[in-house]
């Protein structure tokens, strides 16, 4: 019997790279449920973002996901949790750039883990900004105004947040310094309080998450002025024509990110890593994820591998370093 040729090995490789990636990772499969840790509690935007994902990820997976809300200490708490876990993809968790980029610095010596050596990167999934309102009964009108105001009455104007070193808190201490400004800092314990307040007109102004504020812009209690990052928000209906930190604030590097992102503890063996970052990217790069995201003031976002959102990843410490340092921040 004739022996048939051997199959040229540059086909073997356009036929593996032909197959999607999901299979060809499946040289690792969960054999029971995975833990989805959530570092904040029930409700907020990451918390739907993580409940969306987990959703998507089972049938991928073959697995239930289980989300699991453990709030506290900026994150910390949580992620501690998934940092003592064991090492073999049945734990996993979406955080904020606060609690993977900023809390070292807010904390300190505090934190007995640093989230860079002690979790590994698999890939965001969401970024958005956060956005300036004022008040709709206040005089100004557009961020100028606000500025000029500023200027001309030093520390009178109040700005309320989610609570200290929040990316609000820190956005908002940057903007003071580039633009010498003085803005006085109110904060409280989470943004519902705060917003009330800012509607009562306790306060006067906010610098945060869309989700929360744009309900109180499009029915005239809040009048939005500006959003935090660099260019104008396309991906959340009724805020494109709201001007952008480089129309209002040039050459400044005015760039207010919020970023979600899953990650492990480290040590896991590069297959359950592949077969994580497959599923998770298969999730958030279809359309009806990204749709899901718009109203929650977030777009759709994944790395090109674990390694490129580690490389981001390190690259947003020195940022949030720098917002740390201007603020003079330091977690309760």
């Amino acid at each position: 019997m004739m022996q048939a040729p051997p199959i040229p090995r540059r086909l073997l490789l356009a036929a593996a790279l032909a197959t999607p990636s999901i299979a060809r990772a499946q040289a690792w499969a969960p054999s029971r449920p995975i833990r989805l840790v959530v570092p904040i509690a029930a409700g907020g935007a990451m918390d739907l973002t993580a409940r969306m994902l987990g959703e998507r990820l089972q049938p991928i997976l073959g697995q239930t996901i289980v989300v699991e809300n453990r709030a506290g200490a900026g994150g910390n708490i949580g992620a501690e949790s998934v940092v003592r876990a064991e090492k073999d993809g049945h734990t996993i968790m979406i955080a904020a750039a606060n609690t993977l980029a900023a809390n070292k610095f807010l904390y300190g010596t505090r934190m007995s883990f640093d989230p860079l050596r002690d979790l590994a990167p698999i890939s965001r999934v969401s970024s958005g900004t956060i956005l300036l309102v004022v008040n709709a009964q206040r005089p100004w009108r557009s961020f100028q105004e606000l500025v000029a105001h500023a200027r001309a009455n030093p520390g009178v104007i109040t700005m309320g947040s989610s609570g200290t070193g929040t990316t609000s808190h820190l956005a908002i201490e940057k903007l003071k310094r580039v633009l010498g400004i003085d803005i006085t800092h109110v904060p409280y314990r989470g943004g519902g309080p705060a917003i009330q307040d800012l509607v009562a007109g306790n306060i006067d102004m906010m610098f945060d998450v869309m989700p929360a504020l744009m309900p109180h812009v499009r029915e005239g209690r809040f009048r939005a002025l500006a959003v935090g990052s660099a260019g104008r928000v396309t991906y959340v209906p009724g805020v494109e024509t709201i001007p952008s930190m480089d129309e209002l604030a040039p050459g400044k590097g005015m760039n207010a990110s919020v970023w979600y992102a899953v990650v492990t503890p480290t040590g896991l063996a590069p297959a359950v890593t592949q077969t994580l970052f497959d599923a998770i990217t298969r999730v958030v790069r279809a359309p009806d994820f990204g749709a899901r995201l718009s109203p929650l003031g977030f777009e759709a976002v994944t790395d090109e591998s674990p390694a490129a959102f580690g490389a981001f990843w390190r690259s947003e410490e020195t940022v949030w370093r720098e917002l740390v340092e201007i603020s003079g921040a330091r977690a309760d």
